[in-house]
């Protein structure tokens, strides 16, 4: 039976979504729910929202507070600024920058002009960066300095544009804005238009090119924005009216898709400040949220954790905080308690969605959260469906464990230059084959259980890696762990975990596997535990890189 909280989330959405609504739902030509009465582009979403929200700060920095308003004024100017530069529709501009100013109003000119918005790691070395601009071969590149300098170093003469990110935008971008632009128009852009590049983590490999158009990048906005206007809905239909305007800690970065589509393009929609971090640092994020009043915070969760765990928590008002989100990677069980329990009056959430999905997929929060913190959520209903798919792609029953399926109008387009891939990574009938291992109960509550390849097979016994790092993380001692096969003559693979301790702890394998003893079964505990003494190496997305750790410890090549 659904909860309570459901209830009343699925009663408010019926509502935003029915008759008289705020929301009005058509289906594209493939069926799948799309929304008809908001802009179905990029450059008409900037527009509308940047008038609607105008006068709201959409975006602080330390060097300036802008409007949304002001956002779409500079915006416009870029863009035709990039059109006078040569930039023609379906052209390719990188982004290569940390999160500034400069980023986002990048980001909404190359859309405005007809470009494709091709959003470069900002964590890349020489090496990847080559990969992914051989790739995508754009025709200019917006950049900081420390970016400019490593595209600069590649073999191929690339065009870079370098931006002063720690000046206000319009002074950082002045060189690109001069001119008299006045006889120059922005040309017409459809729905079924290529808008965006993101790049995969590139952990299997060299990182593919997901293709985006502006329709599959606004409903995966439309498809946040209306879970939080059912949220709001939900509390209000509690008596409880929010005590401060929406404002979030924008510190995940905006090349990834949490960044870029569920915090960036969401907050247009909804009228909610981004107070902008270049970099994370939880003390500065418990002093920002202090001083801003932030009420939304979502980051990877041990974001969240080195929040909980920060010596100086207790010295900052956090009272404003209504929500602390999660999402691309799984949040420890216990974590969820800590949270509920340590975090005032904010509530946990968790969200799952891919690159390839624009973020979409399920979503956890709240009482429901607490209630089933292995989750992560309901389909986000009533933009997704959900399918757990045999080898065949075929539908499973309810409470099987099989592969995860995701068809949405939110999927990419496909993966740039790379028409196999595509193939392969949909179903005939349209489900985006995630490569993610799970179940839905009888409540539609999607269970993960780990990743295919991921799957450890000891002796012909099937063991869930996130399971065994789910206990060992349950560990008071474990700050961060990972776990995977490590080849074993007898026994095909067997689990090892690469583990870092708290500061001051002095865990070791025998009180490690004592405390395992009896919470998962004796063929799950790793064979061999590595404690290190620097934490564990991370991707652009802010996922653990187990590529490295397995060339490391358990002698896997690439």
């Amino acid at each position: 039976m659904p909860s309570p909280l459901d209830q009343t989330f699925d009663a408010v959405l019926a509502a935003v979504t029915g008759e008289g609504g705020r929301i009005i739902l058509a289906e594209d030509d493939q069926g799948r729910a799309i929304v008809s009465n908001f802009p179905a582009t990029l450059p008409m979403f900037f527009k509308t929202f940047g008038a609607l929200n105008g006068q709201v700060e959409g975006l602080i920095t330390p060097y300036e507070r802008l409007t949304f308003a002001d956002l779409d004024a500079l915006s416009d100017k870029l863009a035709l600024a990039l059109v006078a530069r040569g930039v023609r529709k379906g052209d390719r501009v990188a982004i290569a920058m940390k999160n500034c100013a400069a980023w986002v109003v990048s980001y909404m000119a190359i859309a405005k002009c007809g470009g494709i918005a091709t959003l470069m790691n900002g964590w890349w070395r020489e090496a990847e960066l080559d990969h992914a601009f051989k790739l995508t071969e754009p025709v200019l590149t917006i950049a900081d300095a420390p970016r400019a300098q490593r595209i600069a170093g590649l073999d191929d003469d690339w065009k870079v544009e370098t931006i002063d990110i720690y000046k206000p935008v319009e002074e950082a971008m002045g060189k690109m804005l001069s001119g008299d632009h006045s006889d120059i128009s922005l040309p017409d852009v459809g729905p079924d238009d290529d808008a965006t590049i993101l790049f995969t983590s590139g952990s299997t490999g060299d990182a593919k090119g997901a293709l985006s158009t502006h329709r599959q990048v606004t409903t995966g906005v439309y498809a946040y924005a209306t879970s939080l206007m059912c949220l709001l809905g939900v509390m209000q239909s509690q008596g409880r009216e929010p005590a401060n305007p929406p404002k979030t800690l924008l510190s995940v970065p905006l090349f990834h898709v949490t960044g870029e589509v569920p915090v960036m393009l969401n907050s247009f929609v909804i009228g909610r400040g981004m107070v902008l971090m270049d970099k994370w640092d939880p003390g500065e994020a418990l002093k920002l949220i202090e001083e801003e009043k932030i009420t939304y915070f979502v980051g990877v969760p041990t974001m969240s954790l080195e929040l909980m765990n920060h010596p100086d928590k207790d010295k900052y008002d956090l009272s404003s905080l209504t929500d602390i989100a999660a999402g691309g990677a799984p949040r420890p069980v216990a974590h969820v308690k800590r949270l509920d329990e340590e975090m005032g009056e904010a509530q946990p959430a968790l969200g799952y969605g891919l690159t390839e999905t624009n973020a979409v997929g399920c979503g956890n929060f709240w009482t429901n959260y607490v209630a089933k913190p292995k989750s992560t959520g309901r389909p986000m209903s009533p933009y997704v469906e959900i399918r757990i798919m045999d080898d065949d792609g075929n539908a499973m029953e309810t409470g099987a464990v099989g592969e995860i399926g995701i068809k949405s109008a939110a999927n990419i387009k496909g993966y740039w230059k790379n028409p196999e891939a595509t193939t392969a990574a949909f179903t005939a009938d349209g489900y985006f084959k995630t490569g993610d291992v799970g179940m839905l109960d009888e409540e539609d509550y999607l269970y993960i259980v780990d990743r295919k390849k991921d799957i450890i097979i000891r002796g012909g016994e099937n063991i869930a890696a996130a399971e065994v790092e789910a206990a060992v993380y349950a560990h008071e001692e474990v700050a961060e762990a990972a776990v995977f096969g490590r080849h074993d003559e007898r026994l095909g693979e067997v689990p090892i975990a690469v583990i870092y301790r708290h500061e001051g702890s002095a865990l070791n394998e025998e009180a490690l596997c004592d405390f395992l003893d009896g919470k998962i079964a004796a063929f799950k505990i790793p064979e061999e535990m590595i404690f290190v003494d620097q934490p564990l190496p991370r991707l652009g997305t802010g996922k653990i890189d187990r590529v490295t750790l397995k060339k490391q410890y358990a002698g896997e090549t690439a």
